[in-house]
Order: structure tokens, then C-alpha cells, then sequence
């Protein structure tokens, strides 16, 4: 739980792609102040270079200034898209480990979550400003959760799984979006936990593309060191004529044939308007049963 001293600040920083609409920027600052945080952006329009919110160098020197800020408590991505891996070989990431802070966003955001944890420290896959608090309806869940997530030290999700199987286990929560994981795997900003609840999602792959990632993570000998797999939203793919049958479903019977660890989906989480927040690093339980799933986790952020 972060210290309620009086308004919690929470800083915006664009670490990735440039927002596509600036003119809701200002919707989404008055929202999070709505929540009852103190905003600060860093965040500047004019700054855009590219597809990126401002060059490599602007978007390291947010990330920093934001670390450094004693009125900020949570830092917050503005959006993902593609841009974190340019900025690993920049950043002080024991600057940011070190500062106390709470950083949160999903997506291109998990090389940042694998930093902190390769540090020891938690973080919170969750909302980023666009376009979870800059829709015209926001989704109450997921503002709900991420409130919630940070003013406790404990948190549950809830959700209905296809699973069968009834699984109670105990771990290590990690993960994040599965291209980005298998990204990291083999360079110095991969962070492993083993005997943990590993969760994943995507957007845009195909099936196959799917099992080419998770197999990479197979191969590696990472998904059977797990307690439990949990998968969120994998959506916005098209199948072809020729994919003949072979369908997500189809992928993920293959996949568990290989590997001796509970495949479990439903998770509220991903490129989805209803999304859960999650602690990275947080000590959870994973309990399903009868289709009903509940994630239960225990943190100190």
C-alpha cells in the first residue's frame, strides 16, 4: 500500500508511442484527479518526434525527473505502442528502483516491470492515461481496480475460466505482454521467476505466431518452472482459409500437451477496455474451481 499522507501524486510520463489523439490529454488528467490523485505531466505535445511521444532522450529524462519528484508517489506511462527498447541501455533503472516509487502501465511497459523485478522491486501492470482514462465512457472496472490496487497491500481478481481443472497454487505473480517477454529473453533486461503464476496477453498475433513465442519461452525452459500459466485477452488476429481448423484453441491444446503446468484463461487483462491491475513481483494465489478463478495478491508497494 503507498503512504496516503495527502493527495497521492502520480506522474504521467510517455515512455513509448505518442498519444493519437491530443486533444483528449486533458480529459484524462482530470479523471485521474477525479480519483482523488494530485497529476503531474511531463508529457509534452510539441515534443513528438516520430511515432514516439518525444525523442529517446526527452522521454529518459521524464522517466528520471519523475523519479526524482518527492511530490510523486505513482508513475504512469501515457501509452505503449512501441518505444521502451530504445531507452534500456538509457535508463537508471536503480534510480528508479531505489526512489520508491510505484510505475504502472502494460504493454510495451513490461520491459520496465522485468527491470524493477530483476531489482527486487513491484510494480503494477495496469491503466496507462490513454485510452483507459481518456475514452468518452471510461470503463468503471478498470479505473475501480486500479484505485484499488494501489491504496491496499492486498488485491483479487476475479474471473470465469474455460478451465476444468480445479488448481490452488502459490507464487510469485509476473508477466506481461508475451512479445515483449520473448524479447528480453537473452539480453541483461530478462528478469525469471521460477515456481511462479506467470500471466500473459497480446494483441494482433496469430495463433501461430502465439505458439512460436511460447514455445520460444518453452525451449528456454521457462513455462514449466511455473506454478501456473494465466492467460488474458489475446484478440484482434484474422484466420485464414488455410489455418484449416487450427484456431487458438487448437494452439493452446498443442501447447499443453508439452508442458506439465495449469493453462488457465479468462484473466481480465490485455489490449481490453475491462482490465484487472496486477503487482508484478506481488506473492499471489491462484485458486479455480468449477470455472469460477480468483487471484489473490499480497504486496507492499
Amino acid at each position: 500500500m503507498l503512504e496516503q499522507s495527502t493527495q497521492t501524486g502520480i506522474a504521467i510520463i510517455a515512455p513509448s508511442g505518442a498519444p493519437l489523439d491530443d486533444s483528449l490529454i486533458g480529459r484524462g488528467l482530470q479523471r485521474l484527479a477525479g480519483q482523488g490523485f494530485k497529476v503531474h505531466s511531463y508529457y509534452e505535445a510539441d515534443a513528438k518526434f516520430q511515432r514516439f511521444g518525444a525523442t529517446d532522450a526527452e522521454r529518459v529524462r521524464q522517466i528520471h525527473e519523475a523519479a526524482h519528484n518527492p511530490d510523486v508517489q505513482i508513475v504512469m506511462a501515457l501509452r505503449g505502442s512501441y518505444g521502451m527498447s530504445r531507452l534500456m541501455p538509457l535508463i537508471n533503472f536503480d534510480l528508479l528502483a531505489n526512489s520508491g516509487k510505484c510505475f504502472v502501465g502494460y504493454s510495451d511497459f513490461t520491459l520496465l516491470h522485468l527491470a524493477m523485478l530483476q531489482r527486487g522491486r513491484m510494480s503494477v501492470a495496469g491503466p496507462m492515461l490513454c485510452d483507459d482514462y481518456i475514452r468518452e465512457q471510461p470503463v468503471e472496472y478498470t479505473l475501480q481496480q486500479f484505485k484499488s490496487c494501489v491504496s491496499n497491500s492486498t488485491h483479487v481478481v476475479e474471473f470465469e475460466t474455460g478451465t476444468d481443472q480445479e488448481v490452488l497454487v502459490q507464487g510469485k505473480l509476473w508477466g506481461g505482454n508475451l512479445a515483449m517477454l520473448t524479447h528480453a529473453i537473452g539480453t541483461p533486461y530478462w528478469s525469471e521467476v521460477q515456481d511462479g503464476i506467470l500471466f500473459l496477453e497480446d494483441i494482433g498475433e496469430h495463433p501461430y505466431r502465439i505458439e512460436r513465442m511460447l514455445l520460444q519461452l518453452h525451449f528456454a525452459g521457462v513455462l514449466n518452472k511455473q506454478k501456473a500459466i494465466v492467460l488474458g485477452n489475446f484478440s484482434a488476429y484474422k484466420l485464414a482459409v488455410h489455418d484449416n481448423g487450427y484456431d487458438f484453441n487448437a494452439m493452446l491444446a498443442y501447447i499443453g500437451s508439452l508442458i506439465g503446468v495449469p493453462l488457465i484463461t479468462g484473466l481480465p487483462f490485455g489490449h481490453v477496455s475491462t482490465r484487472a491491475s496486477l503487482v508484478v513481483g506481488s506473492d499471489a494465489q491462484l485458486k479455480v474451481v468449477a470455472g469460477q478463478a480468483s487471484l489473490h495478491m499480497h504486496y507492499t508497494l
